[in-house]
């Protein structure tokens, strides 16, 4: 058995991800087959690659020596295969790209920097989609690239997983709340919520919290920027329920306090919207993977989609 790009990638997929189950379904393989395979590779060099039952997975020396060739080989791999794509044709293109998400910017300017470097030849815009429906859009041809965390089920529209993350209530530090271990949505009822200029259905702490419980908040006031929300949360002039990877930098600095909404975490996932005849090109599936990629180097807390 010789040493397979396969595997330098199975391994670095591990590496990103945490976990045999979430590696196993971002390489749409099995549980079994994935375990298979690291066997099969540590029993060629009669070395393990890595620690089974840590959480996240740790690997062993051997393993991480094959990470390094992993992130010296693999880059140059998939630029050749960008090259061999752009050769083949489907290289250039449009990309005008919608988010329903404020915070979204935080990951989604740094991989538009990064596929301009790969596909300097695909003309690129962003818009936020809170003043029209971005979907039917899409379907028209107006939009190429919809950002959402609530996909519908239209015929024609392909989604694609980006990556699943937990949706938490910021508190100030003082505040009552930040003393309980998870919220309910009666918690909510005294308070101001504070949220994007979104319509109410659009957003997931009405959609999949306070609304199934017939709950109100006392009051709702919104705001454009997430800065500017959480400085509202820290002088206590309200509550808001953001993605914890937005809360991230806040948590570090210790601005704001955050729980979890229910005793079961509430997870969301975001997804990237394209029409299901150009999910195949090659600069729409490059824009995909870079994405992905940069998301995962970006924000912290997110999980690949079926790992919770």
């Amino acid at each position: 058995m010789y040493l397979e790009l396969k595997h330098l990638r199975t391994l670095k997929t591990l590496q990103q991800t945490g976990s045999l189950v979430a590696a196993a379904q971002c390489l749409h393989l099995t549980q079994s087959a994935l375990s298979h395979q690291l066997r099969t590779l540590e029993a060629r060099f009669g070395l393990p690659l890595v620690i089974r039952k840590s959480r996240p997975v740790t690997f062993t020396p051997a393993g991480r020596r094959l990470l390094d060739l992993a992130a010296q080989v693999l880059p140059q791999v998939e630029a050749a295969e960008r090259d061999l794509a752009r050769l083949g044709g489907g290289q250039a293109g449009r990309l005008f790209i919608v988010i329903e998400c404020h915070s979204c910017f935080e990951w989604l300017l740094p991989t538009m920097d990064a596929y301009r470097a790969e596909w300097p030849e695909v003309e690129m815009d962003l818009t936020l989609g809170f003043s029209f429906e971005p979907l039917p859009a899409l379907l028209r041809g107006d939009v190429d690239w919809v950002v959402t965390s609530d996909p519908q089920p239209l015929s024609g529209i392909a989604y694609e997983p980006l990556f699943a993350f937990q949706v938490m209530l910021a508190v100030a530090k003082d505040h009552p709340l930040a003393h309980k271990e998870w919220i309910v949505p009666e918690d909510l009822a005294d308070q101001t919520l504070i949220t994007y200029p979104v319509e109410r259905q659009r957003l997931d702490v009405f959609r999949n919290f306070l609304d199934p419980a017939g709950v109100q908040p006392a009051a709702q006031r919104t705001c454009e920027l997430t800065a500017m929300m959480l400085q509202l949360v820290a002088s206590r002039r309200g509550v808001c329920v953001l993605p914890n990877w937005a809360l991230a930098e806040y948590l570090a600095r210790d601005y704001v306090a955050a729980r979890p909404l229910g005793p079961q975490p509430l997870w969301g996932t975001l997804y990237a919207a394209v029409r299901e005849s150009e999910r195949e090109l090659a600069y729409v599936k490059g824009f995909l993977e870079t994405a992905r990629r940069v998301s995962f180097e970006t924000l912290r807390g997110i999980r690949m989609v079926g790992d919770q």
